[in-house]
């Protein structure tokens, strides 16, 4: 049902019940608003969002306040201006003044803010906040001085993702937000999936910067250095250089890479074929064992550290399968050295992910050998970018070349990765082939597709049926988890990413995308999957031959040795 409310003198429709921020900006004037989160019960904290109502003595919240027929709004006038002006004033009285050597520089809200209302003196001064950063994490930096206290991560860390790292602590003006008893992150039950990062409207929170040892590297003659990239990071990375969004520009991306001084440049979606190879076979495996619990998907770092602390309980049922990204180091460590003749040792092996919880992965025991990491150095989208901007690449002048071989060969299944459900949709198409019978014809399964928390498929192969269910957005995995537990899950596999959407929607890719530019980069990966002429895992011959010279085959010895982990408890000391 439709209302007449009075907006600046014009009367516009707008739903009986939506908020006034709703139903202005669905007549195209937005509100400015520090806490607001869309898809969350508003709160009214931080008040930027108030407007005039006639007939109110106060100034009232928009973001709360649900719109009544006939209601009388004025969204910018002077009274309002002054009140959201006074605002970002008293925000920035105790605020560090270093914007220039800011992470968020250029695309800080409150930086943004000041610009819109014009705040150009300081009117109020006030005792600058002086709290020590907190490096402790292998993948998040916490600095509480920037911290404006809007909640967005606390909200998001307790609402999207149920892990409750964040809180308020203390009352009235000793407020702080912080983890438990205010201890460093690494403390903490952080699973650094970096969405606090995302939702921060200003540096508070931002990732650990590794760019100083990839540029050492560069420079060392002594070493061979080698990057791989993620699916996502090729359809998001437009967005930095102002290119439109969902944008494939992995062409691009190589080229770049080599400019700047790269030996190899390799794609990750190869290891993703692999894992597909071997998640498969060991869903085979444990069908004719008849296992009733379902088998856990392994490619997301943040859910594994999630399970690591809280579901120590199905620890064993998650799959033993590398992530992409740390299959692909592990075979540039220990195959790659006999094709190129680099001594390993000599190997300094970059990835470019979307997501800040590989920066936690790439450091973890098991993934070192002989005193050789699988992965040295981790890169967000965002870092990527500031990498080719130090070295003063135009993207618009670059031609686009292809990865190198071996591992740059992919199918478009390995694309796939990116999005919640392209994992499960890959394997759903390869299964048939693992359990001995022919490969399929690489159909769409639209029930994967789409970024709804929750999706379910069937694949018949003969008379053998496997139920799948893929969750992304972490506190939704939680009933699906409860109904292993009580041995009531029907599932066969189950596909859990930490963030909503899955790697496209990671904590490292480019600050500020809305659900519009999630979907665009998740219809670019679905789109290339439609125009490839390998679309299946088990047909890129890359994988083939990977397995006719070294690994010997799905779940072999080497195989198994190389390309799969172990998990074991870990304890949170508060």
């Amino acid at each position: 049902m439709f209302v007449k409310i009075e907006v600046n003198n014009k009367l516009i429709k707008a739903r009986k019940g939506e908020t006034i921020m709703s139903a202005l900006e669905s007549n195209g004037i937005m509100i400015p608003s520090i806490c607001a989160m869309k898809d969350f019960t508003p709160t009214g904290a931080c008040r930027m969002c108030v407007v005039e109502i006639e007939g109110k003595q106060g100034l009232v919240p928009s973001c709360s306040e649900p719109v009544n027929e006939w209601m009388k709004i004025k969204t910018h006038s002077p009274r309002v201006i002054r009140s959201r002006k006074t605002i970002v004033e008293l925000l920035l009285s105790n605020h560090p003044d270093d914007c220039l050597y800011c992470d968020r520089n250029g695309s800080c809200e409150l930086q943004g803010l000041a610009e819109d209302l014009n705040v150009r003196e300081r009117r109020i001064v006030g005792k600058k906040n002086k709290y020590k950063l907190d490096h402790s994490s292998p993948a998040i930096v916490r600095d509480p001085a920037k911290c404006i206290l809007c909640g967005r991560c606390v909200r998001m860390c307790d609402e999207r993702l149920a892990v409750f790292t964040l809180d308020f602590i203390n009352r009235g003006n000793s407020t702080i937000i912080g983890t438990a008893c205010n201890k460093d992150l690494n403390f903490s039950n952080c699973i650094s999936c970096g969405q606090c990062i995302m939702v921060c409207p200003t540096g508070a929170l931002f990732e650990k910067d590794c760019l100083p040892e990839v540029e050492d590297a560069l420079h060392n003659s002594d070493k061979n250095v080698i990057i791989q990239y993620d699916p996502s990071v090729g359809v998001a990375l437009a967005e930095e250089f102002g290119l439109k969004p969902g944008k494939d520009i992995s062409g691009l991306i190589h080229a770049a890479l080599r400019k700047i001084g790269f030996d190899k440049v390799f794609d990750t979606s190869f290891a993703a074929d692999l894992v597909t190879t071997e998640l498969s076979h060991q869903l085979v495996a444990r069908k004719k064992q008849k296992v009733k619990k379902p088998l856990l998907s392994s490619c997301c770092p943040a859910w594994i550290k999630f399970a690591e602390q809280s579901c120590t309980d199905i620890l064993s049922d998650i799959s033993s399968c590398k992530s992409p990204q740390q299959m692909l180091g592990a075979v540039i460590k220990t195959v790659y050295p006999g094709i190129s003749g680099f001594d390993p040792g000599s190997i300094f092996s970059v990835a470019v992910t979307p997501c800040t919880a590989k920066k936690f992965e790439a450091q973890r025991e098991e993934m070192t050998k002989k005193g050789l990491s699988d992965i040295d150095a981790v890169l967000t989208t965002r870092q990527l970018a500031r990498l080719i901007k130090l070295y003063g690449i135009d993207m618009s002048q670059v031609e686009p070349e292809i990865a190198d071989e071996p591992y740059g060969v992919r199918s478009s299944s390995g694309k796939l990765f990116g999005c919640a459900g392209g994992m499960t949709e890959s394997v759903m198409r390869t299964l048939p082939w693992a359990a001995g019978g022919k490969d399929p014809e690489p159909s769409r399964i639209a029930e994967l597709r789409g970024i709804k928390g929750k999706k379910e498929a069937v694949l018949k192969i003969g008379k053998t049926s496997y139920k799948f269910a893929v969750i992304s957005g972490l506190a939704n995995a939680l009933p699906v988890l409860e109904t292993i537990r009580a041995g009531t899950c029907d599932y066969d596999f189950i596909e859990i990413m930490a963030c909503a959407g899955g790697c496209i929607n990671g904590g490292g890719q480019p600050i500020g995308a809305d659900e519009n530019v999630v979907k665009a980069r998740m219809k670019a990966l679905y789109g290339l999957d439609e125009k490839e002429i390998i679309r299946l895992a088990q047909k890129n011959p890359k994988i083939c031959e990977l397995y006719d010279d070294f690994l010997g085959g799905p779940l072999s010895e080497k195989s198994r040795d190389v390309l799969h982990t172990t998990y074991s408890v870990r304890k949170v000391l508060l």
